[in-house]
């Protein structure tokens, strides 16, 4: 091939490709055309000082508003995209758990394996960068509990020893599924069947009242009798991993099973780090008066004289009688027996009227049985 038809065919080519420019452009310009045709005048068409302030608040879109709705989708799923990316998975947790097993500082406490800051930004290292955001100082100290060597306890994975699984009671559940034929009043008191689970999942869609997915505080306050103070709920999304201040489906999996079984220590450990707002490993006067104005304001929102904060914290101590007169530990409330009646009586006005009115609750009781 000679020269000038190889120049020829060169310059074809560059036509081409300026061609599929200009198409592209113009396809664009069409698609910005319909797009204001179809969404309408806004007040950013009109509103000289939208050029210099740019816009921080959008309102959701309606049902009817197609395209606004699409991005939103698209937009959430792309969100979660990126936030699954971030997280560790099975492999990649296992090896970090080596490497902090191996890392470790001495002297042993007892039989837990503590780490200090220079190993503990050793592993950081050593595990790559898709585990830095968890190896920093800010998480350092946020996990240090008083140690006098300056370190923490680093291996809470999670993870349940096949021993407490055999002492524990709900193997029986997970194995009571095997059974086809199992009645359905017996599955829906089992909370590992479909039954249990589909129940949990339409209670969290019936809070989610925009219907994105995820729960606000507000959204939230309508969790079971509706009666949870808002000040609790506060502090509950403080505590916990929430997206935008927004809740998913997974926290509130932890949120429902620490209310519904408060007797629990593994509850009672959950519920006491949103009730330590100082984060100093215990509640005193501060924290209880701090929670316990929340239902004082519920007893006058239902008509009802509020009950003296005094007697409910002398109430409270002699229930937990606490290692310390002034302070309430989790070892306190788990050792007390009646750590589930001091929560509700804090974070839940309908848990403080059932503590208040036992005594006729139990009366009543009594004569209904005699009834019968």
């Amino acid at each position: 091939m000679d020269l000038k038809s190889l120049l020829l065919k060169y310059s074809q080519s560059k036509q081409v490709e300026k061609d599929s420019a200009e198409i592209e452009k113009e396809e664009d310009k069409y698609f910005q055309s319909f797009y204001r045709q179809w969404k309408g005048t806004t007040a950013e068409d009109n509103d000289a000082t939208y050029k210099v302030i740019p816009k921080f608040y959008f309102k959701l879109p309606r049902e009817d508003e197609i395209l606004p709705q699409k991005l939103r989708e698209e937009t959430r799923a792309l969100f979660l995209q990126r936030r699954s990316r971030q997280l560790l998975d099975n492999n990649e947790l296992k090896a970090l758990w080596v490497l902090l097993d191996k890392h470790h500082s001495p002297p042993l406490s007892g039989d837990e394996q503590m780490i200090n800051y220079e190993d503990f930004k050793q592993v950081g290292k050593l595990a790559g960068a898709k585990c830095a955001p968890y190896f920093t100082a800010v998480v350092f100290a946020k996990l240090q509990q008083g140690d006098p060597h300056g370190r923490i306890n680093p291996l809470r994975t999670g993870r349940v020893r096949i021993q407490d699984i055999l002492a524990c009671s709900f193997l029986d559940d997970l194995l009571e599924l095997r059974d086809e034929d199992l009645p359905k009043d017996l599955q829906e008191a089992n909370w590992f069947s479909a039954p249990s689970a589909l129940k949990v999942y339409g209670q969290y869609l019936n809070l989610d009242r925009d219907h994105n997915g995820m729960l606000n505080k507000e959204e939230l306050s309508g969790y079971g009798t509706g009666t949870l103070t808002g000040v609790f709920l506060e502090r509950v999304f403080q505590e916990c991993l929430t997206y935008e201040g927004e809740m998913d489906y997974k926290t509130y999996l932890d949120f429902v099973l620490a209310l519904e079984n408060r007797h629990e220590p593994q509850s009672l450990h959950y519920l006491f780090r949103i009730l330590d707002i100082n984060n100093k490993g215990y509640l005193d006067t501060f924290c209880l008066n701090y929670f316990f104005r929340a239902i004082q304001e519920q007893m006058t929102m239902h008509g009802q004289e509020p009950v003296s904060f005094e007697d409910v914290k002398d109430e409270i101590f002699d229930m937990v009688k606490p290692a310390d007169s002034c302070k309430i530990t989790l070892q306190d409330l788990l050792a007390c027996g009646q750590g589930d009646t001091m929560i509700s009586i804090l974070i839940e006005f309908h848990g403080f009227w059932a503590y208040e009115n036992r005594e006729a609750m139990a009366a009543d009781t009594g004569e209904e049985s005699s009834h019968v």
